[in-house]
């Protein structure tokens, strides 16, 4: 082995049951790794911040810089409902004048605000909503949640409820790409690559065990999760999936939500 590997290299994933088919079996698979896991944001600064050599990070910190690569064709993506990523309004789309965002949230606060300028000409004044926070906790016209939360109603009514894979899906036609795996470029991944791609087939073929495994601490029942796993989400990013992420981008551009000029570039793996 070489010195490069001598060490564990860190591998930062989303604590959420959407990334557990991403992950199943990633320790025993590559144990040259330590698998660290956290919200996305947190990851997404992590590895920033060099402090993590491969992350599933939101998919938007890919398109913010150009010293990242796409290392793995497996991803968290929607073609149509999501689940966990909603924005409960109290007032209809067009009145909303302050949005409250998960705190835990890169990708989904950006194409919220996409969706809203796009389709209403709303442009809200933005407020955090802390990863210990409810609706209830806030009085901003709409609020955004993501992750496990999310799929779980709150008790307030609402006036509108938007699932952002629904409305992205119906409005473009195309999938969303929620989270990939990123790395800086010229990181050495070594056996961590294939890892990834060897970690996302096994959890899609586990999918029921994961679900049974993963329900109960989530306050989900088991038909729900595996729903959620197998009927909401996809793990394979392919040429679809490529014009999705080239439309967010050109979209997020537009909005300044994210810079001119970034080559989204995908290391060592081919579009299907």
């Amino acid at each position: 082995m070489s010195d490069a590997f001598r060490r564990y290299l860190r591998i930062g994933a989303v604590n959420y049951l959407n990334s557990k088919p991403l992950i199943e079996g990633l320790p025993e698979l590559v144990p040259t790794a330590e698998l660290l896991l956290d919200y996305p944001s947190r990851l997404a600064t992590d590895l920033s911040a060099g402090r993590l050599d491969v992350a599933l990070v939101p998919s938007i910190v890919c398109l913010l810089a150009p010293d990242y690569e796409v290392v793995s064709d497996a991803c968290v993506a929607a073609y149509g409902p999501v689940l966990s990523v909603k924005l409960y309004s109290r007032v209809p789309p067009h009145a909303i004048r302050r949005l409250a965002l998960d705190e835990g949230s890169r990708t989904s606060a950006v194409l919220v605000r996409i969706l809203l300028a796009e389709r209403y000409g709303v442009v809200p004044q933005i407020e955090p909503l802390p990863l210990d926070c409810t609706t209830e906790s806030t009085n901003a016209d709409a609020v955004l949640l993501i992750g496990d939360r999310a799929i779980h109603a709150p008790q307030e009514k609402f006036v509108c409820t938007w699932d952002l894979g629904t409305e992205w899906t119906a409005w473009t036609g195309l999938p969303f790409v929620f989270a990939m795996w990123g790395s800086r470029a010229g990181t050495d991944l070594g056996p961590v690559e294939d890892a990834l791609v060897a970690a996302r087939d096994l959890g899609v073929n586990r999918l029921s065990e994961i679900a049974r495994r993963e329900a109960p601490g989530l306050g989900l029942s088991e038909q729900v999760a595996l729903d959620y796993l197998t009927k909401n989400l996809y793990y394979r990013l392919g040429t679809a999936e490529r014009r999705g992420l080239q439309r967010f981008q050109e979209l997020a551009v537009k909005h300044d939500l994210a810079p001119e000029g970034i080559e989204l570039v995908f290391r060592n793996f081919a579009a299907a």
